[in-house]
Protein backbone atom coordinates (compact mmCIF):
# COMPACT_ATOMS: atom_id res chain seq x y z
CA UNK A 1 0.00 0.00 0.00
CA UNK A 2 1.34 3.42 -0.93
CA UNK A 3 2.27 5.79 1.85
CA UNK A 4 -0.43 8.24 2.89
CA UNK A 5 2.16 10.82 3.90
CA UNK A 6 2.50 13.72 1.42
CA UNK A 7 5.86 14.54 -0.08
CA UNK A 8 7.67 17.18 2.03
CA UNK A 9 7.40 19.83 -0.67
CA UNK A 10 3.90 19.00 -1.91
CA UNK A 11 2.53 22.08 -3.71
CA UNK A 12 -0.76 22.21 -1.85
CA UNK A 13 -2.40 20.65 1.18
CA UNK A 14 -6.09 21.63 1.19
CA UNK A 15 -7.22 23.14 4.46
CA UNK A 16 -10.46 21.21 4.79
CA UNK A 17 -8.80 17.80 4.51
CA UNK A 18 -8.02 16.13 7.84
CA UNK A 19 -5.82 13.12 7.06
CA UNK A 20 -4.76 10.86 9.88
CA UNK A 21 -3.67 7.64 8.16
CA UNK A 22 0.12 7.40 8.12
CA UNK A 23 2.85 4.86 7.62
CA UNK A 24 5.50 6.36 9.84
CA UNK A 25 8.08 3.55 9.58
CA UNK A 26 8.45 4.12 5.84
CA UNK A 27 8.13 7.88 5.51
CA UNK A 28 8.49 9.61 8.88
CA UNK A 29 10.48 7.56 11.41
CA UNK A 30 9.28 7.67 14.98
CA UNK A 31 11.05 10.46 16.82
CA UNK A 32 13.08 9.75 19.94
CA UNK A 33 13.63 13.26 21.26
CA UNK A 34 16.96 14.48 22.60
CA UNK A 35 17.19 11.79 25.29
CA UNK A 36 14.83 9.79 27.51
CA UNK A 37 14.17 12.89 29.63
CA UNK A 38 13.49 15.19 26.67
CA UNK A 39 10.73 13.66 24.52
CA UNK A 40 9.55 15.07 21.18
CA UNK A 41 6.45 17.19 20.77
CA UNK A 42 4.86 19.37 18.10
CA UNK A 43 3.35 22.81 18.61
CA UNK A 44 0.18 24.24 17.09
CA UNK A 45 0.11 28.02 17.44
CA UNK A 46 -3.11 29.92 16.84
CA UNK A 47 -3.18 33.40 15.31
CA UNK A 48 -4.58 36.46 17.02
CA UNK A 49 -2.68 39.65 16.20
CA UNK A 50 -0.78 41.14 19.13
CA UNK A 51 -2.32 38.47 21.37
CA UNK A 52 0.48 36.36 19.91
CA UNK A 53 2.59 37.92 22.66
CA UNK A 54 0.76 35.55 25.01
CA UNK A 55 2.11 32.66 22.91
CA UNK A 56 5.57 34.21 23.15
CA UNK A 57 5.29 33.87 26.92
CA UNK A 58 4.24 30.22 26.66
CA UNK A 59 7.14 29.45 24.29
CA UNK A 60 9.56 31.25 26.58
CA UNK A 61 8.47 29.02 29.47
CA UNK A 62 8.92 25.88 27.34
CA UNK A 63 12.34 26.93 26.09
CA UNK A 64 13.51 27.96 29.57
CA UNK A 65 12.53 24.57 31.00
CA UNK A 66 14.18 22.67 28.08
CA UNK A 67 12.48 19.37 28.88
CA UNK A 68 10.76 19.01 25.49
CA UNK A 69 12.24 18.76 22.01
CA UNK A 70 10.05 20.57 19.48
CA UNK A 71 10.02 18.60 16.25
CA UNK A 72 7.41 20.54 14.29
CA UNK A 73 5.45 23.78 14.56
CA UNK A 74 2.24 24.65 12.73
CA UNK A 75 1.28 28.31 12.94
CA UNK A 76 -1.14 30.78 11.43
CA UNK A 77 -0.92 34.58 11.37
CA UNK A 78 0.78 35.65 14.62
CA UNK A 79 1.28 31.94 15.28
CA UNK A 80 3.21 31.69 12.01
CA UNK A 81 5.44 34.57 13.06
CA UNK A 82 6.12 32.98 16.42
CA UNK A 83 6.82 29.69 14.63
CA UNK A 84 9.44 30.98 12.20
CA UNK A 85 11.13 33.22 14.79
CA UNK A 86 11.38 30.40 17.32
CA UNK A 87 12.51 27.81 14.75
CA UNK A 88 15.16 30.12 13.30
CA UNK A 89 16.48 31.10 16.72
CA UNK A 90 16.69 27.47 17.77
CA UNK A 91 18.27 26.30 14.53
CA UNK A 92 20.98 28.92 14.21
CA UNK A 93 22.41 28.00 17.62
CA UNK A 94 21.83 24.25 17.41
CA UNK A 95 23.73 24.16 14.12
CA UNK A 96 26.91 25.26 15.91
CA UNK A 97 26.95 22.25 18.27
CA UNK A 98 27.76 18.61 17.47
CA UNK A 99 26.55 17.18 20.78
CA UNK A 100 22.77 16.78 20.64
CA UNK A 101 22.07 17.79 24.22
CA UNK A 102 24.30 20.87 23.97
CA UNK A 103 22.64 21.74 20.66
CA UNK A 104 19.22 21.55 22.32
CA UNK A 105 20.28 23.71 25.24
CA UNK A 106 21.87 26.32 22.98
CA UNK A 107 18.87 26.21 20.64
CA UNK A 108 16.38 26.81 23.43
CA UNK A 109 18.26 29.85 24.72
CA UNK A 110 18.70 31.28 21.23
CA UNK A 111 15.00 30.77 20.48
CA UNK A 112 14.12 32.80 23.57
CA UNK A 113 16.45 35.60 22.43
CA UNK A 114 14.99 35.69 18.91
CA UNK A 115 11.42 35.79 20.21
CA UNK A 116 12.32 38.61 22.58
CA UNK A 117 13.97 40.57 19.77
CA UNK A 118 10.90 40.16 17.56
CA UNK A 119 8.27 41.08 20.14
CA UNK A 120 10.26 44.00 21.51
CA UNK A 121 10.26 45.27 17.92
CA UNK A 122 6.49 44.78 17.71
CA UNK A 123 6.15 46.79 20.92
CA UNK A 124 7.66 49.85 19.28
CA UNK A 125 4.88 49.95 16.65
CA UNK A 126 1.99 50.85 18.95
CA UNK A 127 -0.55 49.58 16.41
CA UNK A 128 -0.58 46.76 13.85
CA UNK A 129 -2.96 48.62 11.53
CA UNK A 130 -0.63 49.69 8.70
CA UNK A 131 0.80 52.68 10.51
CA UNK A 132 -2.47 53.87 12.07
CA UNK A 133 -1.91 54.95 15.72
CA UNK A 134 -4.23 53.47 18.33
CA UNK A 135 -5.71 56.93 18.90
CA UNK A 136 -7.09 56.82 15.34
CA UNK A 137 -8.60 53.36 15.63
CA UNK A 138 -12.23 54.52 15.76
CA UNK A 139 -11.80 56.54 12.55
CA UNK A 140 -10.00 53.60 10.93
CA UNK A 141 -12.82 51.19 11.88
CA UNK A 142 -15.36 53.51 10.28
CA UNK A 143 -13.27 53.97 7.11
CA UNK A 144 -12.67 50.23 6.72
CA UNK A 145 -16.41 49.66 6.32
CA UNK A 146 -16.38 51.70 3.11
CA UNK A 147 -12.81 51.68 1.81
CA UNK A 148 -10.56 48.74 1.00
CA UNK A 149 -6.80 48.59 1.75
CA UNK A 150 -6.24 49.22 -1.96
CA UNK A 151 -7.55 52.72 -1.22
CA UNK A 152 -6.46 53.32 2.36
CA UNK A 153 -3.02 51.67 2.04
CA UNK A 154 -2.13 51.85 -1.68
CA UNK A 155 1.61 51.42 -1.01
CA UNK A 156 0.88 48.26 1.00
CA UNK A 157 2.93 49.44 3.99
CA UNK A 158 3.44 46.75 6.60
CA UNK A 159 6.22 47.36 9.13
CA UNK A 160 5.90 43.80 10.42
CA UNK A 161 7.53 42.47 7.28
CA UNK A 162 10.65 44.56 7.77
CA UNK A 163 10.89 43.42 11.37
CA UNK A 164 10.40 39.78 10.44
CA UNK A 165 13.11 39.87 7.79
CA UNK A 166 15.45 41.58 10.25
CA UNK A 167 15.02 38.78 12.80
CA UNK A 168 14.73 35.69 10.55
CA UNK A 169 17.11 34.45 7.84
CA UNK A 170 14.59 32.56 5.72
CA UNK A 171 17.18 31.00 3.44
CA UNK A 172 18.86 29.44 6.47
CA UNK A 173 15.53 28.29 7.88
CA UNK A 174 14.50 26.66 4.60
CA UNK A 175 17.69 24.61 4.63
CA UNK A 176 17.78 23.71 8.34
CA UNK A 177 14.15 22.60 8.83
CA UNK A 178 14.15 19.00 9.95
CA UNK A 179 17.90 19.17 10.53
CA UNK A 180 18.87 21.59 13.27
CA UNK A 181 15.59 23.53 13.34
CA UNK A 182 12.01 22.33 13.85
CA UNK A 183 9.92 21.84 10.73
CA UNK A 184 7.55 24.76 10.25
CA UNK A 185 4.13 24.65 8.57
CA UNK A 186 2.44 27.96 7.80
CA UNK A 187 -1.16 28.20 6.58
CA UNK A 188 -2.53 30.89 4.24
CA UNK A 189 -5.89 31.03 2.45
CA UNK A 190 -5.89 31.01 -1.34
CA UNK A 191 -8.26 33.80 -2.39
CA UNK A 192 -9.18 32.10 -5.67
CA UNK A 193 -9.89 28.60 -4.35
CA UNK A 194 -10.86 29.42 -0.78
CA UNK A 195 -8.64 26.55 0.41
CA UNK A 196 -5.88 26.64 2.95
CA UNK A 197 -2.38 26.01 1.67
CA UNK A 198 0.60 24.87 3.70
CA UNK A 199 3.94 26.59 3.20
CA UNK A 200 6.94 24.63 4.42
CA UNK A 201 10.45 23.70 3.32
CA UNK A 202 11.55 25.75 0.32
CA UNK A 203 8.14 27.44 0.14
CA UNK A 204 8.59 28.96 3.59
CA UNK A 205 9.37 32.61 2.85
CA UNK A 206 8.63 36.02 4.32
CA UNK A 207 5.86 36.32 1.70
CA UNK A 208 4.26 33.12 2.99
CA UNK A 209 4.28 34.33 6.59
CA UNK A 210 2.87 37.72 5.62
CA UNK A 211 0.19 35.96 3.57
CA UNK A 212 -0.74 33.93 6.64
CA UNK A 213 -1.30 37.20 8.54
CA UNK A 214 -3.01 39.16 5.75
CA UNK A 215 -6.36 40.41 7.03
CA UNK A 216 -8.16 41.50 3.82
CA UNK A 217 -9.64 44.67 5.28
CA UNK A 218 -6.21 45.88 6.39
CA UNK A 219 -3.75 44.72 3.72
CA UNK A 220 -3.70 43.88 0.04
CA UNK A 221 -3.72 40.18 -0.78
CA UNK A 222 -0.18 38.77 -0.86
CA UNK A 223 0.85 37.45 -4.27
CA UNK A 224 2.98 34.31 -4.43
CA UNK A 225 3.66 32.79 -7.86
CA UNK A 226 0.54 34.28 -9.50
CA UNK A 227 -1.73 33.22 -6.64
CA UNK A 228 -3.17 35.60 -4.04
CA UNK A 229 -3.55 34.86 -0.34
CA UNK A 230 -5.37 36.13 2.71
CA UNK A 231 -5.09 35.29 6.40
CA UNK A 232 -4.73 31.57 7.10
CA UNK A 233 -7.19 31.83 9.97
CA UNK A 234 -10.08 31.49 7.51
CA UNK A 235 -9.00 27.96 6.58
CA UNK A 236 -6.75 26.65 9.37
CA UNK A 237 -6.04 28.38 12.67
CA UNK A 238 -3.77 26.51 12.99
CA UNK A 239 -3.74 23.40 10.81
CA UNK A 240 -3.08 20.22 12.76
CA UNK A 241 -2.74 17.64 10.02
CA UNK A 242 0.78 18.59 8.85
CA UNK A 243 1.94 17.73 12.36
CA UNK A 244 0.23 14.34 12.09
CA UNK A 245 1.53 13.59 8.61
CA UNK A 246 5.01 15.04 8.60
CA UNK A 247 6.43 14.55 12.08
CA UNK A 248 7.37 11.34 13.84
CA UNK A 249 5.85 12.06 17.25
CA UNK A 250 2.28 11.68 18.49
CA UNK A 251 1.96 14.69 20.83
CA UNK A 252 0.62 18.13 19.89
CA UNK A 253 0.51 21.09 22.24
CA UNK A 254 -2.11 23.60 21.06
CA UNK A 255 -1.67 27.19 22.22
CA UNK A 256 -5.10 28.73 21.67
CA UNK A 257 -5.82 32.46 21.66
CA UNK A 258 -9.50 32.63 20.69
CA UNK A 259 -12.01 31.54 23.35
CA UNK A 260 -14.26 28.66 22.31
CA UNK A 261 -17.09 29.32 24.74
CA UNK A 262 -18.79 32.60 25.63
CA UNK A 263 -20.79 32.79 28.84
CA UNK A 264 -23.30 35.47 27.76
CA UNK A 265 -25.10 36.43 24.57
CA UNK A 266 -23.29 39.45 23.04
CA UNK A 267 -25.56 42.49 23.09
CA UNK A 268 -23.68 45.53 21.78
CA UNK A 269 -22.04 45.98 18.40
CA UNK A 270 -18.46 45.51 19.63
CA UNK A 271 -19.31 42.33 21.55
CA UNK A 272 -21.15 40.92 18.54
CA UNK A 273 -18.26 41.65 16.18
CA UNK A 274 -15.77 40.19 18.66
CA UNK A 275 -17.76 36.98 18.97
CA UNK A 276 -18.13 36.65 15.20
CA UNK A 277 -14.35 37.04 14.94
CA UNK A 278 -13.77 34.32 17.54
CA UNK A 279 -16.21 31.85 15.97
CA UNK A 280 -14.80 32.43 12.48
CA UNK A 281 -11.20 31.90 13.50
CA UNK A 282 -11.97 28.80 15.60
CA UNK A 283 -14.16 26.98 13.05
CA UNK A 284 -11.49 25.07 11.11
CA UNK A 285 -9.63 24.10 14.28
CA UNK A 286 -12.78 22.66 15.86
CA UNK A 287 -13.47 20.65 12.70
CA UNK A 288 -10.02 19.06 12.84
CA UNK A 289 -10.32 18.36 16.56
CA UNK A 290 -13.67 16.62 15.98
CA UNK A 291 -12.14 14.46 13.24
CA UNK A 292 -9.20 13.53 15.48
CA UNK A 293 -11.57 12.65 18.31
CA UNK A 294 -13.57 10.43 15.96
CA UNK A 295 -10.45 8.52 14.85
CA UNK A 296 -9.33 8.11 18.47
CA UNK A 297 -12.68 6.58 19.40
CA UNK A 298 -12.39 4.12 16.50
CA UNK A 299 -8.89 3.20 17.66
CA UNK A 300 -10.09 2.76 21.24
CA UNK A 301 -12.87 0.46 19.98
CA UNK A 302 -10.41 -1.62 17.97
CA UNK A 303 -12.02 -0.69 14.65
CA UNK A 304 -8.83 0.78 13.17
CA UNK A 305 -5.35 -0.70 12.91
CA UNK A 306 -2.94 1.11 15.26
CA UNK A 307 -0.08 0.17 12.92
CA UNK A 308 -1.60 2.37 10.21
CA UNK A 309 -3.11 5.17 12.26
CA UNK A 310 -1.43 7.48 14.73
CA UNK A 311 -3.04 7.70 18.15
CA UNK A 312 -2.58 11.42 18.71
CA UNK A 313 -2.24 12.89 22.18
CA UNK A 314 -3.50 16.46 22.45
CA UNK A 315 -2.35 19.01 25.02
CA UNK A 316 -3.69 22.52 25.50
CA UNK A 317 -2.77 25.94 26.83
CA UNK A 318 -6.01 27.92 26.85
CA UNK A 319 -5.09 31.52 26.14
CA UNK A 320 -8.66 32.19 25.07
CA UNK A 321 -9.90 32.04 28.64
CA UNK A 322 -7.12 34.35 29.80
CA UNK A 323 -7.46 36.84 26.94
CA UNK A 324 -11.26 36.97 26.65
CA UNK A 325 -11.56 40.06 28.83
CA UNK A 326 -9.36 42.09 26.48
CA UNK A 327 -11.73 41.76 23.52
CA UNK A 328 -10.87 41.05 19.88
CA UNK A 329 -10.27 44.74 19.13
CA UNK A 330 -7.17 44.72 21.33
CA UNK A 331 -5.47 42.35 18.86
CA UNK A 332 -4.40 45.46 16.94
CA UNK A 333 -2.80 47.06 19.99
CA UNK A 334 0.93 46.48 20.28
CA UNK A 335 2.43 49.10 22.59
CA UNK A 336 5.27 47.81 24.76
CA UNK A 337 3.40 47.73 28.11
CA UNK A 338 0.52 45.78 26.55
CA UNK A 339 2.82 43.31 24.76
CA UNK A 340 4.79 42.77 27.97
CA UNK A 341 1.59 42.22 29.96
CA UNK A 342 0.44 39.53 27.52
CA UNK A 343 3.90 37.94 27.61
CA UNK A 344 3.81 37.69 31.39
CA UNK A 345 0.37 36.10 31.34
CA UNK A 346 1.54 33.63 28.72
CA UNK A 347 4.66 32.84 30.71
CA UNK A 348 2.57 32.01 33.79
CA UNK A 349 0.22 29.84 31.71
CA UNK A 350 3.17 28.02 30.15
CA UNK A 351 4.76 27.37 33.55
CA UNK A 352 1.43 26.13 34.91
CA UNK A 353 1.06 23.72 31.99
CA UNK A 354 4.57 22.38 32.56
CA UNK A 355 3.87 21.84 36.25
CA UNK A 356 0.48 20.21 35.79
CA UNK A 357 0.71 18.44 32.41
CA UNK A 358 4.34 17.97 31.35
CA UNK A 359 4.08 14.38 32.60
CA UNK A 360 1.21 13.72 30.17
CA UNK A 361 3.50 13.95 27.12
CA UNK A 362 3.86 10.54 25.52
CA UNK A 363 1.39 9.06 28.01
CA UNK A 364 -2.08 10.58 27.75
CA UNK A 365 -4.03 13.51 26.34
CA UNK A 366 -4.38 16.44 28.68
CA UNK A 367 -7.08 17.96 26.46
CA UNK A 368 -10.38 16.34 25.52
CA UNK A 369 -11.00 16.37 21.75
Amino acid sequence: MASAVPQPDAPELPGEQVPVEVETPKRVPRSKGVDENTPPISLALQGGGSHGAFTWGVLDALMAERSLWVEGISGTSAGAMNAVVMAYGYGKAAATETDRLKAHQAGCESARESLTQFWEGVGTMGSLMAGVPMAGKAIWDMMSQWLSPYQTNPLDINPLRRLLEKVVDFEFLQHEQGRNAPRVFVCATNVRTGKGEVFSGKRLTADAVMASACLPMMYKAVEIKDQHYWDGGYSGNPLLYPLIYQTGNSDILLVQLNPIEYSEVPSNVQEIMDRINEITFNASLLAELRAMGFVRRLLDDGKLDRERYKYMLMHHVDGGAVLKSYGASSKNRSDTPFVRELFERGRVSGENWLTEHRGDVGVRSGFKV
